[in-house]
């Protein structure tokens, strides 16, 4: 018969490990021990486990460190994690939360109090699971739409890395560059409905063809809805196509109508069109896609402030890696 989960149990004190050990072995999960913070960590990136009990006082690093730790990492952040200490003070609490712990357990534990809070925060944590399943989808989805055309192969990855150089620059917010993060990585996710003969067209797209090209923005838009977790980077999905000077698309929107990550998706994304191969011209020279996106910026196209920024990191990086290189 399958486990209930797998969790991991963290104490320097072998009886209370074992104990709490037993307590959840009883109720049919499969228990992983450590002794001291450096080897819960090791065990966290090797087992995967569901969840994570962690005494708050340890001998090197302490369970609020080990808590912090893997909420600071993209990997581990919504692995559910309860402290367990003998203190009852308030600043206690308040580090953890501080920390990033999701729940919180007092010495003696109680048992049934145990069983309860591990069994809730296992339902949250297949939940959790089922969102991230959905969004690796939707990942491999903007894979795929790279993959159909041989010219655009690191696109995505260009892009976000590019995206989030800005958005550091501009000294967004954790929340905002995750969500800049995966939205200039699925910003053409729409394109997966449109026909190869448009877009891997040589040519220039007559009316027609255009027309339906532009859809992408918002066919996009419509899929990242059905992922809640992908709420976040739906107006980049939606938007990256819309112009400062409200001549864009799909909804026109103008000036600061227009979200600023959409805004900084749409700088990095024209660069990286510019500066590749694609099936209707060659690749131009980086001064020239300097040169063009300001001239662009002039007339309309987006903020001519976020332009120049974009434009002096790349040049700072390009220097950089020159000077490396010698």
């Amino acid at each position: 018969m399958a486990k209930s989960g797998k969790v991991l149990v963290v104490d320097d004190y072998a009886p209370n490990l074992c104990g709490l050990g037993q307590l959840l072995e009883r109720a049919d999960y499969t228990v992983l021990t450590a002794t001291n913070g450096r080897d819960a960590l090791d065990i966290v990136h090797s087992e995967r486990p569901d969840i994570v009990l962690l005494d708050v006082v340890m001998p090197g690093i302490s369970g609020l460190d080990v808590c912090a730790e893997l909420k600071r990492n993209p990997e581990t952040r919504f692995m559910p994690v309860v402290l367990i200490s003998g203190e009852k003070e308030r600043e206690t609490r308040l580090a953890g939360l501080d920390a990033g712990a999701d729940d919180f357990l007092n010495k003696p534990v109680d048992p049934e109090e145990l069983r309860t809070r591990v069994r809730s925060l296992m339902r949250l944590k297949r939940l959790t699971d089922d969102l991230e399943s959905a969004e690796s989808l939707f990942l491999t989805l903007g894979r795929v739409i790279e993959a159909r055309d041989p010219s655009t192969e690191g696109h995505c990855e260009r892009l976000t890395d590019y995206a989030t150089m800005l958005g550091i620059h501009l000294r967004l917010g954790e929340e905002e560059l995750d969500a800049l993060h995966r939205g200039a990585f699925l910003h053409d996710v729409g394109k997966i409905a449109i026909p190869d003969r448009i877009l891997l067209k040589k040519g220039r797209l007559n009316r027609k063809e255009y027309e339906l090209m532009k859809r992408h923005a918002a066919i996009g838009d419509d899929l990242c809805s059905t992922v809640r977790s992908l709420e976040s980077v739906r107006p980049i999905v939606r938007h990256h196509h819309e112009r400062f000077d409200g001549r864009g698309y799909p909804d026109g929107l103008a000036g600061d109508k227009i979200p600023l990550l959409a805004q900084i998706v749409s700088i990095v994304d024209v660069f990286d069109a510019l500066t590749t191969n694609r099936p209707y011209r060659k690749a131009l020279a980086t001064t020239t896609a300097y040169q063009m996106m300001r001239d662009d910026a002039r007339r309309g196209w987006c903020r001519e402030d976020l332009v120049a920024a974009f434009i002096d990191l790349h040049c700072a990086r390009e220097a950089e890696q020159a000077r490396i290189a010698v």
